[in-house]
């Protein structure tokens, strides 16, 4: 029954317990209160005012009902999903209808990206990042911009000559946005989560995978590092510039490539927990051994998305708990 009817139906029964208390107001009046009638008086009255409470109870209950699925609707956790696209990194944040798109995958994964922000009912995203302009980043990030509107669109000052890298650039100046080149240190506010950006930290690297943005987010006493296909170097640089890089969940850099997670980053990160976005069975023989035993060694729980497929961090501020497929 919907809640519409349920409402009427309260009401009915709060006007049928009116109308007989009304019915008999009229007969106590009409006979006088005589003294053999009281007793009867006495119990349907007593009646009358249990079915009228149990009515108001009903009432209240629904009311009570219906506010709770109101606080459902409206979750204020932030949710995290590290999508799986195969061989490639794409992340979702969102929380209360606003989303921030971390990467965009490969070209073939595009259709899975643009869908997947759609099922998480976005219209628009207030950022959308391209860490680097390598095809597993980036090769989605025009279909994403030809379909949603975008807010700040954030990309290293570094050009390369890919047929994916011009998609993007065409998509851009289709939606006539502007791309802001990511400064490090500078922070953007997101639905009560704090963005910082912590690399690129030099002008020039002779590895695209260095100029990868790097971005912290603290939502109230919870972290997360998302470090694109930063590399080793990148990693000593951010340990030099003495950056706060302590977080709860770490997105392990280059698909688990033993090029990223050094000891001493990750040492410096020490999360509680750490996603690895790569494709089942690629050819490169992502993720590393060493990374990931390197990952388990430091007690950190591992999620991957070539065994868990879709991985979800979902955190109120205070916990963070995760989703997967597999699970």
């Amino acid at each position: 029954m919907s809640s519409r009817k349920k409402g009427r139906s309260q009401k009915s029964k709060i006007s049928i317990a009116a109308l007989i208390s009304a019915v008999i107001i009229t007969v106590l009046v009409f006979f006088g209160l005589s003294g053999g009638f009281k007793p009867i008086v006495g119990k349907i009255t007593k009646t009358v005012q249990n079915y009228s409470s149990s009515a108001v109870a009903v009432q209240n209950a629904a009311a009570e009902s219906q506010a709770g699925s109101k606080t459902a609707s409206q979750n204020k956790n932030l949710a995290v999903s590290f999508i799986d696209v195969g061989q490639g990194d794409s992340i979702l944040i969102a929380r209360e209808g606003h989303g921030m798109l971390i990467d965009a995958g490969t070209e073939e994964s595009s259709d899975t990206v643009v869908n997947y922000i759609k099922s998480q009912k976005l219209s628009a995203l207030d950022y959308c990042v391209g860490t680097h302009p390598h095809e597993d980043h980036i090769g989605g990030m025009d279909s994403v911009i030809n379909s949603f509107s975008v807010g700040t669109l954030i990309m290293p000052d570094v050009t390369t000559n890919t047929k994916s890298f011009s998609d993007v650039l065409k998509s851009v100046q289709k939606r006539k946005l502007k791309i802001t080149r990511p400064e490090p240190g500078k922070a953007y506010s997101f639905e009560g989560a704090t963005l910082t950006v912590l690399a690129p930290n030099s002008a020039k690297y002779e590895d695209l995978n260095n100029y990868s943005v790097v971005i912290r987010l603290v939502f109230g006493n919870t972290s997360f590092l998302f470090t694109g296909d930063a590399q080793a170097l990148s990693e000593k640089e951010m340990l030099a510039k003495g950056y706060t890089l302590k977080s709860d969940v770490l997105k392990v850099g280059h698909h688990g490539s033993k090029t990223s997670t050094s000891a001493d980053f990750l040492k410096a990160v020490s999360p509680k927990y750490a996603v690895i976005s790569a494709g089942k069975g690629n050819v490169y023989g992502l993720p590393a051994q060493s990374t990931v035993s390197r990952l388990t060694s430091a007690g950190v729980k591992l999620f991957r998305t070539d065994l868990d497929g879709t991985v979800v961090a979902i955190t109120d501020g205070k916990t963070i708990s995760f989703k997967t497929k597999a699970a």
